[in-house]
């Protein structure tokens, strides 16, 4: 009988995620997730047959937990609006660099552009915005926001949570989650239900953030 895996899937596609952040799709290698994983490059060849193998499977895996990762959310926030906002920061939260973000953009020209990774990358941005969707509503119910077009909403919020994340890698004021959390607060404040004014955010140094 096959002996049993010592290291899951889980492990090395999370290895392969740090990897990828650190090095980009044109310097990663099997053997730089292997060193990550704390395994041999042919372990990764048996599992995964090539680099495109474990990225796509990396992809699969970020597909099929769009909707658990959205239970969590609600699980963790006090509110269907909270769990919108770390939802849409999430990913900034693991940027710590601009270097991190050219990288992710070097992963995107392929989503979009190799037909394979692009359907994995649609219908995970699908569930996204379902996701996002379905918490807008809750928000609506709860009379956190007004009644609007949540699912127009809903990309609106997808939208902002990327493009943010390019233009702060571009000001580099800040941490990325703070800037793309200001940009998402500017968004909503509109549709909050709430009359009264919110105070401007402002930046760890107690200035209110400028950019212009």
């Amino acid at each position: 009988s096959p002996r049993p895996r010592t290291v899951p899937d889980e492990q090395i596609l999370t290895a392969a995620q740090n990897a990828m952040s650190r090095l980009g799709p044109a310097r990663l290698t099997l053997a730089e997730v292997a060193k990550e994983a704390g395994l041999s490059p042919a372990t990764l060849v048996q599992r995964f047959g090539s680099k495109r193998g474990l990225m796509l499977a990396l992809w699969a895996s970020a597909v099929d937990g769009v909707d658990a990762c959205f239970e969590m959310l609600r699980l963790d926030c006090p509110s269907p609006l909270a769990a919108v906002l770390a939802g849409a920061t999430m990913m900034s939260q693991g940027t710590k660099s601009a270097e991190e973000m050219a990288n992710h953009l070097a992963f995107l020209q392929i989503d979009v552009s190799d037909p394979e990774f692009h359907q994995h990358m649609l219908v995970l941005s699908r569930r996204t915005e379902d996701g996002y969707k379905a918490l807008l509503d809750e928000a609506v119910t709860k009379r956190e926001i007004v009644a609007c077009d949540t699912r127009g909403l809903a990309r609106a919020i997808s939208a902002m949570a990327g493009g943010s994340l390019i233009s702060w890698a571009i000001f580099r004021e800040g941490t990325a989650e703070a800037w793309v959390r200001a940009d998402l607060e500017t968004l909503l404040a509109p549709y909050r239900a709430s009359s009264s004014k919110r105070k401007p955010r402002k930046n760890t140094d107690g200035r209110k953030r400028g950019r212009r």
